[in-house]
């Protein structure tokens, strides 16, 4: 019996950097749902991720190690002969990054350029999707972000996703390497558990029937993607790359639907049909006020669009917590 011709996924080689973050195990399971071979590269093991609760470490190779290892990233590539790498891996937490430069800019920065040279000394590598960050664009006079726009970044964080989105086309114009760059509006969905952020900050507030902290004056306005969205967008681009399209530029990935904090917790607490009163604290510092994208040429390239929208993002999300606090013995 003739054998069905496999799909592009179908025993590729895949690295997938940050495996433990919130992207990380969502495109993971995607990947393995696809028939890939994945290798994940963990610094820390987090019991609580969704890598291990999807039991994504059971059917990944699992390198412990950091981005920092230039020896190590090159042994990887090499050992694993990896076709298409995803690099998610970074400090991602903007109040983390900005009170802590120097590691930050260690893991964004010199953790890309790592990976970087070390796919430069790899034949069998086609696709290399960095993550940088809308923050990359700074303040601008003009808004919804295009990615015609310069980068304007002026804070540790969001200078540590330009530097990294910049060196990443100078690998592409320099030495033809085929990596494109990812722009994205804020990630949300299950298994962030960083409750700082706003999302899972405010759920866990609902759940547990206290008050949502919102750290800044609550008039920010920002793009919030919901999490499988963006893996779906991840796979699209990496796909384009391996046919020789989308080498060294830069793609907006945004739910396009802009709005301030304390609109989306109000629309947290009607959706979960809370009562409880937001805190506004107002502490936030070097934040932009405004910040969202245009997705349009992820959408006339690529033929991405999110599959959810605002509300059925945060409507699966929210059903994400509740499981993953019940399951941890709280009762909500």
């Amino acid at each position: 019996m003739a054998m069905k011709p496999k799909g592009h996924w179908t025993n590729r080689n895949v690295l997938v950097t940050g495996a433990t973050g919130l992207l990380g195990p969502w495109l993971l399971k995607e990947l393995d749902k696809n028939k890939a071979n994945t290798i994940a590269l963990v610094r820390d093991t987090l019991p609580n991720s969704n890598f291990f609760r999807m039991g994504l470490n059971e059917r990944s190779t699992t390198v412990k190690g950091c981005l920092e290892d230039y020896q190590l990233l090159e042994r990887i590539l090499n050992e694993y002969e990896i076709e298409s790498v995803f690099h998610l891996g970074a400090q991602t937490i903007v109040r983390t990054a900005n009170q802590g430069p120097l590691s930050t800019f260690e893991s964004n920065i010199r953790g890309t350029y790592n990976l970087l040279e070390a796919s430069r000394n790899s034949n069998a590598i086609d696709s290399i999707v960095i993550a940088s960050s809308d923050k990359a664009y700074g303040r601008q006079d003009k808004l919804p972000y295009d990615e015609s726009m310069p980068l304007k970044a002026n804070h540790p964080y969001d200078v540590s996703k330009a530097c990294a989105d910049m060196i990443s086309r100078a690998y592409h114009d320099t030495y033809g390497l085929a990596v494109a760059i990812t722009r994205c509006g804020n990630f949300f969905g299950g298994g962030d558990l960083n409750f700082n952020r706003i999302v899972p900050g405010t759920i866990r507030s609902i759940l547990f029937g206290e008050q949502p902290i919102i750290r800044s004056d609550g008039k920010m306005i920002r793009d919030y993607l919901y999490i499988e969205d963006a893996a779906h967008g991840y796979m699209l681009l990496s796909r384009a790359l391996a046919e020789k399209k989308a080498g060294g530029q830069a793609f907006n990935f945004a739910n396009e639907t802009p709005i301030s904090v304390i609109e989306l917790v109000n629309r947290m607490l009607r959706l979960y049909d809370s009562d409880l009163e937001p805190v506004i604290k107002n502490i936030a510092d070097n934040e932009i006020e405004k910040q969202y994208l245009s997705s349009k040429k992820a959408q006339n390239t690529l033929g991405w669009k999110p599959r959810h929208t605002l509300d059925e993002g945060l409507k699966k999300t929210y059903g994400w917590y509740s499981q993953y606090f019940r399951e941890r013995g709280f009762d909500v």
